[in-house]
C-alpha cells in the first residue's frame, strides 16, 4: 500500500483537464488513449494522480499500459514495483466468447467479418488483447479464429 498524505504531493494542483484525463485512462476499449493519459497525468505529483496510475499498473488489462504507469509513478519518486505479466486468457471466458461470436455468423463467413464482429461486440476484448499482441495481433486472432469450434 502507497501511502499519499505525505507533504510532497498533497499542494501541487491538478492538471487542468484533471477530469478529462481520469476518463481516458480507465477507458477499457482504447488502450492507446489509456497510454496518453497516463503520459499526461505523470507530470503532476499529486495524490489523486498517484492514486490512479497506482490502480492502472496493478489492474490494466493491457501490460504496455501498466508498464507505462509503473514508469510514470517511478518518475513521481514513487517506491514501486512493476507486475508481473499474465499468463494465459487476459479476459476470463475469452474461448467460449469468441465461439458465440463465431456462431452468430453465417456458415462461410471470412476471417474478417468475424475481427469485424468482435470489435462491434467486445471492443474490450478486441482492444485488450490488440494491445498485447501488437504486431501480432492479427496473426494470433487469425490463428484463434480457425481453431475455434465449427459446431
Amino acid at each position: 500500500m502507497i501511502h499519499l498524505n505525505n507533504k510532497e504531493t498533497t499542494g501541487i494542483e491538478l492538471p487542468a483537464n484533471y477530469e478529462e484525463l481520469k476518463k481516458s485512462a480507465n477507458r477499457k476499449s482504447n488502450w492507446r488513449e489509456r497510454l496518453d493519459a497516463i503520459e499526461e497525468l505523470g507530470q503532476a505529483k499529486n495524490k489523486q494522480v498517484i492514486a490512479i496510475l497506482t490502480h492502472i499498473m496493478n489492474n490494466d488489462s493491457v501490460y504496455k499500459v501498466q508498464e507505462a504507469a509503473y514508469r510514470q509513478l517511478k518518475s513521481l519518486g514513487k517506491d514501486v514495483q512493476l507486475p508481473a505479466r499474465k499468463k494465459g486468457e487476459l479476459i476470463k471466458g475469452l474461448t467460449k466468447i469468441l465461439v458465440r461470436i463465431k456462431k452468430s455468423l453465417p456458415e462461410n463467413h471470412t476471417y474478417h467479418e468475424f475481427k469485424d464482429k468482435l470489435q462491434k461486440m467486445r471492443m474490450d476484448i478486441y482492444d485488450t488483447y490488440e494491445g498485447e499482441k501488437g504486431a501480432d495481433f492479427d496473426k494470433w486472432l487469425e490463428n484463434t479464429w480457425s481453431a475455434l469450434s465449427k459446431r
